[in-house]
């Protein structure tokens, strides 16, 4: 059998987490110069114009960004580039969040799903807040689980893109599968973040200082 340590399967996993997510980003930004296909319900909603390129590109970035605030080496090493990035972050996330209500209330696909997708931008709102007040106020412990949570949130982009060509496989209705996906693509990412917090000690999870003098 082969035996994998705790911090290999870790860099395996962030490395597959970041490579997914940049391609996806990089996919994504095709929506602010209008190049590529584009999937008819999207098109439909009655918001599209302008409010997909600001989805697209603050959820772009922040799934982009996002890997990069989990490598212990570069918090350690340049805290100021963690510092910026995290801000562009959460920059991300509040626009994308906001345009993500927006949209919500756009879909063709019925109350549903835009319930499902209006409540996924208001957890993504509301943990990234809560992650950006916890920081400024120094407490970096509770400012680390916020972030676990918005970016399982974050990554509701990749799951979405996973389960839509798996419904297609599985030849389930479009509305159905999208009415469930919209709530399919980020519940079970944010319950899996819990369980994660939950089952990794403190002193373990956040055992890289980062510092918190202001630049």
């Amino acid at each position: 059998m082969v035996h994998v340590s705790r911090s290999r399967l870790g860099l395996l996993v962030w490395a597959s987490t970041a490579t997914i997510s940049t391609v996806v980003a990089l996919v994504s930004y095709r929506y602010l110069v209008g190049q590529g296909p584009v999937p008819p319900n999207i098109a439909a909603n009655r918001h599209f114009d302008p409010w997909i390129a600001v989805h697209a590109a603050g959820a772009a970035t922040a799934l982009l960004l996002g890997p990069w605030q989990f490598r212990p080496r570069l918090r350690v090493r340049w805290p100021f580039l963690h510092k910026c990035i995290g801000r562009i972050y959460a920059l991300g996330c509040a626009s994308g969040g906001l345009a993500a209500l927006v949209l919500a209330t756009g879909l063709s696909s019925g109350p549903v799903a835009g319930a499902g997708f209006a409540a996924l931008g208001l957890a993504w709102l509301i943990t990234t807040g809560l992650a950006v007040r916890e920081v400024l106020a120094g407490r970096i412990a509770p400012h680390r689980r916020w972030m676990i949570r918005s970016f399982a949130l974050t990554l509701s982009a990749v799951t979405l893109r996973i389960y839509l060509p798996l419904s297609d496989v599985f030849n389930v209705e479009f509305l159905t599968a999208y009415r469930t996906i919209a709530w399919a693509c980020w519940l079970p990412n944010l319950l899996l973040a819990e369980l994660f917090l939950w089952r990794r000690p403190t002193s373990v999870l956040f055992a890289h200082p980062v510092t918190t003098s202001k630049e």
